[in-house]
């Protein structure tokens, strides 16, 4: 990828800028970003020893980056249309940067948490930003769909890659260069912004009531998630939660209906293929999010792998969703999304369907080995046109929010799909064995060998339990997909399809 970026509309690099590098500018941010979603997960217990900090808070560690990330994308999208994809993108890498610095540097959980809220707003502003960069900067055909096949593929590498790190770092050095690690790549990336072309800020201004109903909305949603798989989905802060969130995102509908400058156009959703790519993300992020989360779990619960080797048991997931995010950015320009992404996400429940078969003792070369390299396949197929399918025909000044919703689909249902799937793994569980959870660390703590062997028994039944279930939103993303993209494969005038065909 050596050309150069012809002229859009919305702003050109100069003559000779190399699209290659600008590629790995925006695939370096999308790395960092993701990556950081997993990274801090493996470091956990070593951060509870330290800090002192209580089990319940131990989860708002993780839990708070989501809560910042996924409730402000559509704000931090809307900011990059009206005040310079560039400039915000630059903006967002600059505040992730400087949180981990300060994440690194914590001395106790608050300031700790406070510095992952803070990343998490760096994140919504550079992920958004960052997709929109890439329809401003490739032109439309082989450049713009490998281009997204590269960003698509950094939502499952920068997962895995997260994993692994975060147990070299954590057993090797120590559990603050988990956030240390992003200081040199932040830097990078910000050096690197000069090879991207700005764009034109488009027109308007800030909608302020449905900056406050959407975000807040989104906050309210994504914590009353976090707070049921958490606690109880019945639990009066819960259930406060979704009326609260339920009522501010009523409200920014009817202010996106008549104001002038909308927050959100509705007019993206009117498109069905593009609708159908933001639902279809809803449960692919909740298929991926339980993928790591339980395989973790049972890998160092039940199997007794160190934070290294849980890393490195990851790698069949890297090679395979690299596999496939390379061959599905080849394969838009041939076929149609329907036909990839159906299949894409057909071989995705197979693999939940292969780990729902997961036993205390299940094999890592027969079992779990091939089930993560036939998940990251699905996966990394679907990734591909569901993000093509984010700002394909979108306006010019729509493409920032449009990358926004793509990006807060995929945090919702992951967030959704993980507290579900959590209280159906531990409801399974705990039927079997009381607190299964804890009696397995009680009784691995008192050496009971036998009372060890039945809590893992009852942890390994949860977990499959929960990927059968995850098995089932797969092919419910399935059903979306063939239901609302269709078989065609619109071209230009030189007789190759332009991007990716959603509708």
């Amino acid at each position: 990828m050596t050309t150069t970026a012809t002229a859009h509309a919305s702003g050109a690099p100069p003559a000779g800028r190399s699209l290659g590098w600008a590629l790995v500018v925006i695939a370096a941010a999308q790395l960092m970003v993701v990556l950081d979603g997993t990274i801090t997960n493996i470091a956990l217990p070593s951060i509870q020893t330290d800090l002192g900090v209580s089990a319940g808070t131990l989860a708002w560690i993780v839990n708070s980056y989501a809560l910042a990330f996924g409730g402000l994308l559509l704000l931090g999208g809307k900011a990059g249309d009206l005040f310079g994809r560039r400039r915000m993108f630059r903006f967002g890498i600059v505040v992730f940067t400087v949180a981990s610095i300060l994440g690194g540097f914590a001395t106790n959980e608050v300031l700790l948490i406070a510095a992952r809220v803070l990343q998490g707003v760096g994140a919504a502003v550079a992920a958004p930003t960052a997709l929109s960069l890439i329809a401003t900067n490739f032109p439309e055909g082989a450049p713009r769909n490998k281009a997204m096949g590269v960003y698509a593929a950094m939502a499952g590498i920068g997962s895995t890659v997260g994993l692994l790190l975060g147990g070299v770092l954590t057993d090797y050095l120590d559990w603050r260069w988990v956030f240390f690690v992003n200081v040199p790549i932040g830097i990078a990336v910000l050096l690197g912004t000069r090879l991207l072309a700005e764009g034109r800020p488009e027109h308007g201004r800030l909608d302020i009531p449905g900056a406050i109903t959407g975000t807040g909305g989104l906050i309210a949603l994504v914590y009353g998630i976090t707070r049921g798989g958490e606690h109880s989905w019945t639990d009066g802060l819960t259930l406060g939660s979704f009326v609260v969130a339920l009522v501010l995102l009523s409200l920014f509908l009817v202010f996106q209906s008549r104001v002038e400058h909308p927050m959100l156009p509705l007019r993206l959703l009117r498109d069905r293929g593009r609708a159908g790519a933001y639902v279809t993300m809803l449960f692919l992020g909740a298929g991926m999010f339980a993928t790591f989360y339980f395989l973790t779990l049972y890998l160092q619960q039940v199997l007794g792998y160190s934070p290294v080797k849980t890393g490195l048991a990851y790698l069949p997931f890297s090679i395979g969703m690299s596999i496939s995010a390379t061959l599905g950015s080849r394969l838009i320009s041939r076929w149609s999304a329907r036909r990839i992404a159906g299949p894409g996400l057909l071989v995705g429940a197979l693999g939940m369907l292969w780990f729902a078969t997961l036993e205390p003792d299940s094999s890592y070369t027969w079992h779990l080995a091939p089930a993560m390299f036939v998940t990251a396949l699905g996966l990394g197929a679907s990734f591909v046109p569901m993000t093509l399918g984010a700002v394909r025909g979108v306006a010019p000044q729509d493409s920032g929010i449009a990358s926004a919703l793509l990006n807060t689909a995929q945090q919702i249902g992951g967030a959704l799909g993980l507290a579900a799937l959590t209280t159906v793994a531990m409801t399974t569980a705990d039927d079997l064995v009381p607190d299964a959870s804890a009696t397995f660390y009680r009784a691995a703590a008192t050496g009971d060998a036998g009372l060890m062997s039945r809590a893992a028994e009852a942890l390994t039944e949860g977990y499959a339990t929960a990927y059968l279930v995850a098995a089932g939103l797969f092919v419910a993303g399935l059903v979306i997909t063939v239901t609302a993209l269709r078989d065609t494969r619109p071209t230009d005038g030189a007789g190759a399809p332009p991007a990716a065909h959603l509708g």
